[in-house]
């Protein structure tokens, strides 16, 4: 019989889309199936062609999975120096204009075969089970762990009628997560308090920014120069990503911070908006195009400017830290885990943001310790993740309840108010039930809805 832990991580993302929930469970991934005791498998979603020239960058589209697989091993390999052993499946997606991201089509948990369902990683638990309608997932796997990576509700409350919306949302997130999952991990306080959580940062960084900072520390040590450009800052260029409290920081301290120069990087629905913001500016505020933040063009800043709060834990903070820079940003739940670091500088208003950037602009960055090093590896975020999803732990037997769809045998209370939560969730969801169509069943090689009832 087979010993090992079968952990399967269901995402909503995937490379080329250079977004967290495409790159951090694949990372999240690798360093897993590093341990011979487990098989994991990631699963993402596969778009239409339509989809895919939407949301992937430099018009970057794939024929078939096999192909876009072979490009995330292909990345992934070249940032992590080792082949990964774990295993890729797709699930069929569609992507929602509105939202701005990836919908689950279909019951996704068919993607596991029954005898291969032990632990399920949901990253994003939320946005994975809004529509689900389909096998509860409690019922397939005898351990479900969702990690919380998205701010929903501040992103919410900066539309139009956002503080209702963000009431509603908040009740439904908790709703869906308490069904679904056993045990949630919030990568910070950022995120809604939920059902059976705790918080711990359990990603880390691409070790290509941690090669970057030793070669930094380096030069520091010998005395060379070390970071010869001033401040930046990167990310999607869209104004809930920090752009609109960066500018408007920057437009209301402008005598202040008189000489101050900026570099944004991005691409993004907004750049023409934040290309004419920063225009209007008598500050030297450049826009460029948006680049991979390990590009050589960013070794030299020293300073990285990051005003937004909408992050749960911002990857390109911890990316910077560990390329050795000094990190400006706002004191906010979503960088408590930075605040352990030297570099990491926090304000509370904006005469602190004016003081915190000058003197930064001013000092010379501390080297990283070893141990803060480690702490920012993907090797250290893994073995939080083990702590925090209780797998460290010796193997216990987790067996699944013999049960029907939604209803069980339990006399329990509490999980027969849950059993018929999750029923009400069930037939709720047969209306705006999503269904892949036949391009996509037939490329990942799916019995079409139509089809499998005989219709």
């Amino acid at each position: 019989m087979d010993k090992k832990q079968h952990i399967s991580i269901f995402t909503t993302a995937s490379l080329p889309w250079m977004t967290g929930t495409a790159v951090n469970p694949l990372f999240r991934a690798a360093y897993l199936a590093k341990d011979e005791g487990r098989k994991v498998t990631l699963v993402i979603p596969w778009l239409s062609l339509k989809d895919q020239e939407h949301v992937y960058p430099d018009e970057i589209t794939f024929n078939l999975p096999s192909e876009q697989e072979k490009y995330v091993r292909q990345w992934l390999e070249e940032r992590t120096g080792f082949i990964s052993g774990f295993d890729i499946r797709f699930y069929p997606g569609k992507f929602s204009r509105p939202k701005r991201s990836i919908l689950a089509v279909g019951d996704i948990t068919e993607i596991i075969p029954d005898e291969e369902a032990n632990i399920a990683v949901l990253e994003e638990p939320e946005h994975l089970t809004w529509y689900h309608h389909g096998k509860r997932w409690k019922t397939k796997f005898n351990l479900v762990i969702g990690v919380v990576h998205t701010n929903y509700l501040e992103y919410v409350k900066r539309e139009k009628n956002g503080r209702l919306q963000a009431f509603f949302l908040k009740y439904i997130n908790s709703w869906v997560v308490n069904i679904y999952c056993h045990k949630v991990i919030r990568l910070s306080a950022a995120t809604q308090d939920l059902p059976r959580s705790i918080i711990c940062n359990v990603h880390g960084v691409n070790p290509k920014f941690l090669e970057i900072g030793m070669k930094k520390k380096e030069q520091q040590q010998n005395g060379n120069p070390t970071f010869t450009k001033g401040a930046y800052y990167i990310g999607k260029m869209v104004w809930n990503k920090g752009y609109k409290e960066l500018l408007k920081l920057l437009h209301d301290h402008q005598k202040e911070l008189t000489g101050l120069e900026v570099d944004l990087y991005g691409s993004g629905e907004d750049s023409a908006q934040v290309q004419e913001a920063a225009n209007k500016l008598e500050l030297a505020v450049r826009v460029h195009h948006g680049r991979d933040h390990a590009d050589p063009l960013f070794h030299d800043y020293k300073v990285f400017l990051n005003p937004s709060t909408t992050d749960v834990v911002c990857t390109t903070t911890a990316e910077a830290l560990a390329m050795g820079k000094i990190v400006v940003c706002a004191n906010h739940p979503s960088n408590d885990f930075f605040k352990q670091f030297p570099n990491c500088r926090t304000y509370e208003d904006g005469s602190g943001f004016v003081e915190a950037t000058c003197k930064a602009l001013t000092d010379e960055p501390s080297p990283l310790a070893d141990a803060q090093r480690h702490e920012l590896s993907w090797e250290a975020a893994t073995e939080r993740f083990l702590r925090a999803a209780e797998l460290d732990l010796p193997a216990k037997t987790l067996t699944k309840t013999p049960s029907k769809l939604f209803m069980s045998t339990s006399l329990n209370l509490r999980r027969n108010i849950e059993d018929a939560s999750a029923l009400v969730h069930y037939a709720g969801t047969w209306l705006v039930k999503l269904k892949p169509n036949e391009e996509q069943c037939k490329e990942l090689d799916l019995a079409c809805p139509s089809r499998k009832h005989g219709s």
